[in-house]
């Protein structure tokens, strides 16, 4: 079953298009990662998914729902955390976590719950008290994408959430979204290579707004001739030819 599909969609702002009718298909329960170099359209496209930018034409149904004509069924489905660190830095842990639940209208009992199960889910405990601002860049995404998740959302959308992390934090991030596949459809952009390789199910390649090729990335290596998907990403990037989409063996743009 498809959590998301796009449908010619497309992007412009004067004179430059960030994304070109794109066709997409993800399916329900995957997590999908957006490659690209900036300016690529990863970031627009996530934008016009999840109802924070509108379309210049075209289309994508989330869930069922289409992203321009039936916005507030999106948004009841879906989760993001941005690029930009959702959290308030003057609040503690707790107390952006509680902000989150009572715009959802949670009752003090199902708050109360929710951040309990959180703080286990995201190993929070020991920071609920701090002020966010003082936490380090790791916690900070930590805690933004818990905020996302309190909306119990189905698909949840993370725009680099490692960016400007070190190692060590980038890995224990990425223990915490690996506890996430399957449970819900995550839709990823990053910029880091071994990221997208090491947590997607597949992997789609973006270049100047249209999507070159998608597939695992074992078979987005084997499309490039080569056993390293650094290397893979490069040569596909670079290459002026459009490649196949590996799942659906469609030409083109897919």
């Amino acid at each position: 079953m498809q959590a998301i599909k796009t449908l010619e969609l497309e992007k412009q702002y004067k004179n430059l298009t960030a994304v070109d009718k794109l066709r997409l298909e993800i399916e329900k329960g995957e997590l999908f990662s957006l490659l690209g170099v900036n300016g690529a359209g990863k970031t627009t496209t996530i934008k016009m998914l999840s109802c924070l930018t509108r379309p210049t034409s075209g289309d994508a149904l989330v869930g069922g729902y289409s992203i321009t004509k039936e916005t507030e069924q999106v948004k009841q489905l879906i989760g993001v955390s941005p690029q930009e660190t959702a959290v308030a830095p003057n609040l503690s842990v707790k107390e952006n976590l509680e902000l989150i639940c009572g715009i959802y209208g949670f009752s003090k009992e199902k708050t109360k719950a929710k951040i309990a199960e959180l703080s286990r889910q995201f190993s929070l405990d020991t920071v609920l008290q701090r002020k966010a601002g003082k936490l380090s860049g790791g916690w900070q995404r930590r805690v933004s994408i818990a905020m996302a998740l309190i909306g119990e959302p189905e698909i949840l959308f993370l725009d680099e959430p490692t960016l400007g992390l070190d190692v060590i934090a980038r890995h224990d991030l990425w223990d915490v979204i690996r506890s996430l596949k399957g449970k819900i459809t995550i839709i990823l952009t990053t910029h880091y290579m071994e990221e997208a390789e090491a947590l997607s199910d597949r992997i789609g390649i973006m270049k100047s707004g249209s999507l070159l090729a998608v597939g695992t990335a074992k078979e987005l290596k084997e499309k490039a001739g080569t056993e390293d998907f650094e290397t893979a990403f490069v040569t596909i990037v670079t290459d002026q030819k459009i490649v196949t989409d590996t799942k659906n063996g469609k030409e083109g743009l897919v």
